[in-house]
């Protein structure tokens, strides 16, 4: 396994996210509600909470994909345009949302992260070149730049596009289900990468039902039930007592996750 670059390419700035009273619909119906919350940069926080409690919602707000009934987001002191427009934010997806089947290779999934840097012709420069070999090689994928993405194995596909998120070099970065369907291996891999990242000074929000792994890395944690149930430090609310809450009631069958 490929150890960390001792100089991996600096991220863009220090980015803290700022929820304030965020609610977001579908077709009029509620899907998170009045969510507020504040992560610091240099920090991981753990989204949990279960299927259809609102974790992918935030996410596609997040990322610009959805537009909030109400609320807003800032992202390093920038409204979540203006912080998009800066490539601040960076997206790991679940693996049910990617096409596996579409030819493409994985070096150029990779360079995907550096497309917010080029100019309209999207010509890589050196340097794009050179943050995603780095990527590559942080991930353990250097080998396989030139297989087609869905040849690979699901532990080696996660690590492919936690790869672009990390040429992109954004200072937030979102994981939905990293761990989902992926070898030991590949697990302590993802989570070392994001202690070096936290330590970096990027924020980091990963929705995961790996719930034995949460206290080992994440230095918060945002229990989710389409409103925030609790959130803290993990040693204060990541407890039995909460978990009980968070999972005992079942979020509206109409509301999307």
């Amino acid at each position: 396994m490929a150890s960390p670059d001792p100089s991996p390419p600096a991220l863009q700035g220090l980015a803290g996210i700022a929820v304030d009273h965020l609610t977001v619909g579908y077709n009029g119906r509620p899907a998170v509600v009045d969510v507020t919350l504040e992560l610091q940069a240099g920090s991981i926080c753990g989204l949990v909470g279960m299927n259809g409690a609102g974790k992918t919602t935030l996410f596609k707000v997040l990322m610009g994909f959805l537009k909030p009934s109400s609320g807003s987001i800032r992202i390093a002191g920038w409204s979540l345009r203006q912080a998009q427009r800066r490539q601040l934010v960076a997206y790991v997806p679940q693996s049910e949302q990617v096409d596996w089947q579409f030819p493409i290779r994985v070096w150029d999934v990779v360079m995907m992260g550096r497309y917010g840097a080029m100019g309209p012709l999207r010509w890589p420069s050196d340097d794009d070149r050179r943050r995603v070999q780095n990527a590559l090689e942080r991930v353990d994928l250097w080998p396989l730049r030139e297989r087609q993405i869905g040849a690979l194995s699901g532990g080696q596909r996660k690590r492919a596009f936690l790869a672009r998120a990390l040429a992109q070099g954004a200072g937030v970065l979102l994981l939905d289900e990293p761990f989902s369907g992926v070898d030991i291996n590949t697990e302590r891999l993802i989570i070392d990468l994001l202690i070096a990242l936290r330590d970096q000074g990027a924020t980091v929000l990963i929705a995961t039902h790996d719930l034995e792994s949460i206290p080992s890395f994440c230095d918060r944690v945002v229990l989710i039930n389409r409103t925030v149930l609790a959130y803290g430090d993990t040693s204060e609310v990541f407890t039995q007592a909460n978990l009980l809450r968070t999972f005992s009631a079942a979020p509206s069958p109409s509301a999307p996750s």
